[in-house]
């Protein structure tokens, strides 16, 4: 089910970018929150928006912007990862110069941001200008962001190396949080005004969506997915006093603001901001069709939040502090595991087989199940079952043949060193792409898994990575009860 218009956001949005340059006077930073090419998040909570809709968004401008990189120095010491893809800030660094590349927008570099000649942060301004990438160092500046007197200065933004820019947008993104692109931004505007420059700024970013309500389900689905940095939805006082309007923001901009406002004063003579609302441009609360849709959908993007908070505590890969407030997410919300029909049947399946167990919920409402065998583990089960259903293939009909299982397994076990000859998801898949070459219901159930897209599953234990990692790619949207299926303390994919 539809409730959000793709169409209607990237005109809307679009249009109010270009309204926001022209009120600068012809220059305009602005700040990238969240995922650009794939945000999730957004297309879960609001179904009808689309993983790349900010792109399609802004490719609508694309001959009128250019991109700048910001990632702090610190993140690159550190290795910090970021999560969702599993790769370090520097890579995602890379990776996202390339897909704007890829897709034809302009590039200008990389900023390096709290630059204290850190030798992780020196080796990838190397390797980044090896590759053609130009780099402009931002140094720590004592006092950032209260001594306004300092940051202003000379020896403030004045020491950062300053990014000629040409085009009347400068998108400025990051690989992650804390990586400096507001300070970015405001570096770029205080030497701008230096050079003669009228330059401002404003920030994109989706959530919370400033007008609807500050408990609406979409908004407390933002809270859920940054439990992990506790960030907390708010009325914005500055914009209630300043407009008699009730919008909601997060407790950092809000916390922020009145420095940003002396900053911009210092900067400009003025502050052209009366709210942290007033900063952002953000038409997508404008463009939801159906609000129960999007409510619906939201409540469940935070029971999936907190099953995969629990696995997280379990795992040792965040603090018991955002499993806790998620719980009392939902229970503001009064959501419990029967808004997740899947959840009780992966148990029910699991406690009459005594085994691990996975469903999935297809698009009719239909439930299928997968046990563990000796064969196959549940996930693999549970997808085979899952297309026969969509193809009308008869469930007890084998869709790939012994003669294609036995040398895989034997594969896995004697020449690979695997003790355990079950398959995995990937291993299934390609199993039956093997027999579709030359078995027709083989074929037909091939062409089934494009369906399985945006399907709820859930599996009574913690899935191996490769099988997490394939139902991802297949758009299966599964959580995971918090515990693993042997008691090992080493636990691998």
């Amino acid at each position: 089910m539809i409730g959000f218009d793709h169409e209607k956001y990237t005109q809307m949005q679009s249009e109010r970018i270009l309204e926001r340059i022209g009120e600068f006077g012809g220059k305009l930073y602005l700040e990238l929150g969240g995922k650009l090419f794939d945000d999730y998040h957004a297309s879960r909570v609001l179904p009808g928006f689309r993983p790349d809709s900010k792109i399609a968004m802004l490719m609508k401008m694309k001959d009128q912007c250019e991109l700048l990189v910001s990632i702090s120095a610190d993140d690159i010491e550190k290795s910090k990862v970021r999560g969702d893809l599993g790769i370090t800030y520097d890579a995602d660094a890379l990776r996202l110069i390339d897909a704007f590349r890829g897709i034809g927008m302009t590039v200008t570099g990389v900023v390096i941001t709290r630059f204290a000649y850190q030798k992780a942060a020196v080796t990838f301004q190397t390797k980044l200008e090896k590759l053609g990438v130009s780099v402009w160092r931002h140094y720590p500046i004592e006092g950032y962001p209260y001594n306004v007197e300092h940051i202003v200065s000379p020896d403030g933004f004045g020491k950062n190396e300053y990014v000629q820019t040409t085009r009347p947008l400068v998108l400025v993104t990051a690989p992650g949080p804390g990586s400096g692109k507001m300070a970015v931004c405001l570096s770029q505007l205080y030497q701008d005004n230096l050079h003669g420059i009228k330059s401002g700024y404003a920030k994109f970013e989706t959530f919370p969506i400033w007008n609807l309500p500050l408990k609406h389900p979409v908004n407390m689905a933002y809270e859920a997915a940054t439990a992990d940095i506790a960030d907390v939805n708010m009325i914005d006082p500055f914009h209630l006093e300043a407009y008699g309007v009730t919008t909601v923001n997060y407790n950092r901009d809000i916390e922020i603001f009145p420095v940003l406002r002396t900053l911009f004063t210092r900067i400009l003579g003025t502050s052209p901001y009366q709210s942290p609302t007033d900063m952002g441009v953000n038409m997508v609360g404008y463009c939801i069709t159906d609000d129960e849709v999007c409510r619906n959908a939201a409540a469940q993007e935070i029971i999936r939040r907190f099953y995969q908070a629990k696995c997280r505590v379990l795992q040792g890969n965040t603090q018991p502090s955002e499993e806790e407030k998620i719980a009392l997410l939902m229970r503001q919300m009064n959501l419990t595991d029967e808004a997740r029909p899947v959840i009780g049947a992966a148990r029910i399946r699991a406690e009459v087989t005594k085994n691990p167990a996975l469903s999935i919920q297809l698009e009719d409402g239909t439930i299928v199940t997968g046990k563990t065998s000796d064969l196959l583990g549940p996930s693999a089960a549970a997808m085979l079952n899952a297309v026969k259903y969509l193809g009308g293939i008869p469930k007890e009909q084998h869709l790939i043949s012994p003669r294609v299982l036995e040398p895989i397994q034997r594969l896995k076990c004697e020449y690979l060193g695997n003790h355990n000859p079950r398959l995995h998801t990937d291993e299934v898949l390609l199993a039956l792409a093997i027999c579709a070459a030359e078995d027709e219901s083989a074929a037909h159930a091939m062409n089934m898994l494009p369906k399985l897209r945006d399907m709820e599953a859930h599996s009574t234990v913690i899935l191996p990575q490769v099988d997490e990692n394939v139902y991802k790619r297949l758009g299966i949207r599964v959580t995971m009860d918090a515990q693993y299926q042997v008691k090992k303390l080493y636990h691998h994919a």
